[in-house]
């Protein structure tokens, strides 16, 4: 099964894909991930990245696009795999598919968590990280049980430098105007299942579990 998913900053995107990674036993590839892969073993497109990124710029369409590529290609993917922050553009999303055409797949499913933007605002500003192991809490929706430490190995929790209220709404803005539009691109093609962001956790998990069990 090979799915795609698609929602706007703190939506609970990492949350639901590792439910999603849980019960169907697929790679959860992110461009983040698969970026820091590439640069930590040289291939030659993590070399050309990292040139860019070491120089502040944006990484160009056709390096991400053969990040992303790359990443596919490996054994844990023969199976499926959940892509996560990729494709972000029309422009990527066109990549996509022919990068999946030639290697004879396609996609299975487009999930889409829709959450009302000003909540988003109060999920993101009280979102904190644990230093060591990445479990992320929040301060009002999912605390740890002491302040500032981590529940699974005591570590340090902490707030991203971006995850303040105007970086946040810039985000969210960019989003809206870049990514938003995939979303039509999807349902189009009958990909797109809409899920319901805004609910308890477990129950966005549940609707979908249900979908991609159909």
């Amino acid at each position: 099964m090979n799915i795609l998913f698609m929602g706007p900053p703190g939506a609970g995107k990492g949350t639901q894909a590792q439910v999603i990674v849980d019960a169907f036993g697929l790679p959860h590839i992110s461009t983040g991930d698969a970026f820091r892969l590439a640069i930590k073993e040289g291939t030659p497109i993590g070399v050309k990245a990292k040139e860019y990124i070491d120089q502040g710029l944006l990484v160009p369409d056709d390096v991400t696009n053969g990040i992303v590529r790359e990443r596919l290609s490996q054994p844990d993917c023969e199976k499926g795999f959940l892509l996560d922050g990729f494709p972000r553009t029309l422009l990527q999303a066109e990549a996509l598919d022919t990068l999946l055409l030639e290697s004879g797949r396609k996609l299975d499913h487009v999930i889409n968590l829709n959450v009302d933007p000003e909540k988003l605002l109060v999920r993101i500003t009280g979102r904190r990280i644990c230093r060591t192991c990445g479990t992320t809490y929040h301060v009002i929706f999912n605390p740890p049980k002491q302040e500032g430490v981590c529940d699974k190995d005591g570590g340090e929790l902490y707030q991203r430098p971006d995850d303040n209220e105007e970086s946040v709404r810039t985000r969210l803005e960019e989003y809206a105007s870049k990514t938003a539009p995939l979303i039509d691109y999807y349902a189009n093609k009958g990909l797109l299942r809409q899920i319901d962001g805004d609910q308890e956790i477990g129950t966005v998990s549940e609707g979908i579990l249900s979908v991609l069990r159909g």
